[in-house]
């Protein structure tokens, strides 16, 4: 099994940029390619939120349209405090879950190897996150019911501090009640995230936990400063998560371009 995480795309109407300055729609765009053309053919795309800039009609038809014209693999997505949740119920309904639940975008994908837990932390116009009352007993009774089979929980804001002083301001809010459910659960293996826009990992309870880097604007790298956040244009990258039958579930980063190579290992001279 492969699952190929993209994260943060900020997708913009068409013709117009993020920020006034990123080119949010180009970057998503050629992320959308490198997941086509990656081999062996990955079994699903995960999108873990911020699929938007604004929440826009015209953001979630635009990123429609990529995904339509790109990508031929089943395509799970979570959204992110830059989303609008009704919007994104209304236009990308069509993708398997986003309409399991009557009110949030979160579901269980039972057909894989790993269980795959779609969480929604959305609290619309928030930057932070939350698992409300019922966002929790979903997750809790969720787990109940498969409590022998490895869990991945994808979600869009981390629970765990980074060092990196404003991001670490707009995490989810309880995280110490989110960790409680998951040290209840050991069959949770992995949690996956976005949000932070940098490839960070850590561990929650028993279970791995790490950010996707984006696939457009990258969060400056600022340790144990408070200075405010800035963005930068870093290489574009993606997690690629496999299970390894024997071994478990491993991750990798892969870059969005295309760099010299490969080429063979060969010995050199003495």
């Amino acid at each position: 099994m492969i699952l190929i995480q993209l994260t943060d795309l900020h997708v913009r109407p068409h013709g117009l940029a993020a920020m006034r300055a990123c080119e949010t729609n180009m970057l998503t765009e050629r992320a959308l390619r490198a997941v086509r053309d990656f081999r062996p053919r990955p079994d699903a795309l995960l999108i873990t939120g911020d699929l938007t800039n604004n929440g826009l009609v015209a953001e979630y038809e635009n990123l429609a349209d990529m995904l339509g014209r790109l990508i031929d693999l089943p395509t799970y997505v979570i959204p992110g405090n830059h989303d609008n949740r009704a919007n994104l119920r209304a236009t990308l309904g069509h993708l398997r879950g986003v309409l399991s639940d009557p009110e949030f975008v979160q579901y269980a994908i039972e057909d894989l190897p790993v269980r795959l837990l779609m969480l929604d932390t959305l609290i619309q116009g928030e930057t932070d996150g939350e698992l409300c009352g019922r966002r929790m007993a979903w997750l809790e009774r969720t787990l109940a019911a498969e409590p022998n089979k490895p869990t991945i929980i994808a979600m869009h804001h981390p629970s765990f501090l980074c060092g990196i002083g404003h991001l670490d301001r707009i995490i989810l809010r309880d995280p110490a009640g989110f960790e409680a459910v998951v040290a209840g659960h050991r069959q949770v293996r992995r949690i996956i995230c976005g949000h932070h826009h940098r490839p960070i990992t850590t561990n929650v309870a028993q279970a791995i936990a790490s950010v996707g880097p984006g696939v457009a604007h990258i969060v400056e790298l600022d340790l144990f400063s408070d200075t405010p956040g800035l963005w930068m244009l870093e290489p574009p990258a993606f997690h690629v998560h496999a299970w390894i039958d024997g071994a478990g579930l491993v991750s990798h980063m892969g870059f969005v371009d295309r760099y010299p190579g490969p080429y063979p290992f060969l010995s050199d001279p003495v």
